[in-house]
């Protein structure tokens, strides 16, 4: 309780924040397809808000060096807060696309500020306590917000008003705080394709991962709604499968310790195609389906942390920031073109085809991983990190937990390296 006492303002702040960002994640999909928009179009948007926390990752540093964390963090939850309403008001397909980049943009930001402040108040005793709490809230808060999907009609305006003000007051415990604020933003270098070099695996991983996950994340509300519209099904669809993909990181994690990750790479996307097919053949069949989705999550998300922690094992421990932003990177230009290559394969074929795309990007990474083991036998001059360390930088659950393993590895806050934890230390996923 001591170590997260001097936090526990902040991350009220963030249960707020994500409660609203758990909503408007599975609210905009349905709701988009009420409006008959496109498949083409919802999957743009979800380009578009990849597209827009890249660029506020790379760009909000600057923000906060000049107006300090405090005012940076209101600002930007004023503007995360107005989507919602943006979208309830002006509805067209460019209005939505438009208005889902400037929200990657502000919840990138205040990301980078959250995780930048958790840094700046542990220690090296307290940091896996801290983050421990703070993986807790994410997980259970995303789904809360999930399933709120079920408390209105997505046609009416209550459940956007609802997200607005959620996001809104999550702006009051921290800006009435009196705890300091912390150690200004550092820029760090950022080389994605010196990646390709020192871990080929890596790169294919991050970039194969952005294009299933961001799909999913933009699309597979469109999945369980094409047959039977039924909000409550398709919040507890997408819950299953956030909460599948938390219990699934550590017993691929630890088996990885174990082993050369590419066979845990090898394993875990043959049971991603295979969790596709199961999702496939039991659509329409409710605890059948949620129980597909949560096993296609417990395979499909560990993919990043795997490819983060393969990547570690080969780079030096002064180049672990670096080498966590360039995944990043690769991970998010896969995320943007991810949902516009599944959504129009989904106008052609059908939503079915959502789990097609994903089981054949998997596919593709497992028969890479095999050719990799076949083409060179292993060495390194470095002891395998542990895997708690990868989920310090590991994206592994929502879009907006996306934005924020960016926006981490994108800045270092003064003097508390982005992966200085300590061997077996639990990392978090992030907002």
């Amino acid at each position: 309780m001591n170590a997260i006492a001097p936090i526990s303002v902040l991350l009220m702040s963030v249960a707020l924040l994500l409660t609203g960002q758990g909503l408007q994640s599975v609210l905009l999909p349905v709701r988009a397809q009420a409006e008959a928009l496109s498949t083409l179009a919802i999957g743009t948007m979800g380009s578009a808000y990849f597209l827009g926390f890249a660029v506020g990752c790379l760009t909000c540093p600057r923000l906060v060096q000049s107006v300090g964390h405090i005012r940076s963090f209101a600002a930007m939850t004023a503007v995360a807060s107005a989507a919602p309403l943006i979208h309830a008001m002006w509805i067209s397909p460019f209005g939505w696309i438009l208005t889902r980049a400037i929200t990657g943009l502000s919840i990138a930001a205040l990301t980078v500020i959250i995780e930048s402040w958790l840094n700046d108040r542990s220690t090296n005793e307290t940091r896996g306590t801290v983050l421990s709490a703070y993986m807790v809230i994410n997980l259970t808060v995303i789904t809360v917000g999930q399933m709120m999907l079920t408390l209105a009609e997505p046609t009416e305006f209550l459940l956007f008003a609802v997200a607005s003000v959620l996001v809104s007051v999550a702006a009051v415990p921290v800006a009435l705080t009196r705890q300091p604020q912390p150690a200004p933003l550092e820029s760090v270098a950022i080389r994605p394709f010196r990646i390709l070099k020192v871990s080929p695996v890596a790169f294919v991983g991050c970039a194969v991962v952005g294009l299933a996950n961001g799909a999913w994340w933009a699309l597979a509300p469109l999945f369980t709604a094409h047959d039977a519209p039924d909000t409550t099904r398709t919040a507890v669809f997408m819950s299953a499968c956030v909460i599948g993909g938390a219990v699934g990181q550590w017993p691929l994690g630890r088996l990885s310790d174990r082993m050369d990750r590419r066979w845990v790479v090898l394993g875990a996307t043959l049971l991603a195609v295979l969790a596709s097919l199961c999702v496939l053949a039991t659509s329409g069949q409710g605890p059948l389906l949620y129980a597909s989705s949560a096993l296609w999550g417990a395979a499909a998300f560990p993919l990043y942390s795997l490819a983060v922690a393969h990547a570690n094992d080969r780079a030096s421990r002064e180049d672990l920031v670096e080498t966590s932003s360039s995944l990043l990177l690769i991970y998010g230009a896969g995320a943007v073109i991810g949902p516009i290559v599944a959504s129009t394969v989904m106008q052609i074929a059908g939503p079915d085809s959502l789990y097609l795309h994903t089981a054949a990007m998997h596919i593709g990474l497992g028969a890479f991983a095999l050719w990799s083991m076949g083409r060179e036998v292993e060495a390194s001059d470095h002891e395998p990190a542990p895997f708690a360390e990868a989920l310090r930088s590991a994206e592994t659950i929502s879009p907006a937990f996306d934005a924020a393993r960016l926006a981490e590895a994108t800045v270092a806050d003064g003097g508390a390296p982005v992966n200085d934890a300590s061997p077996g230390e639990p990392g978090a996923p992030v907002v």
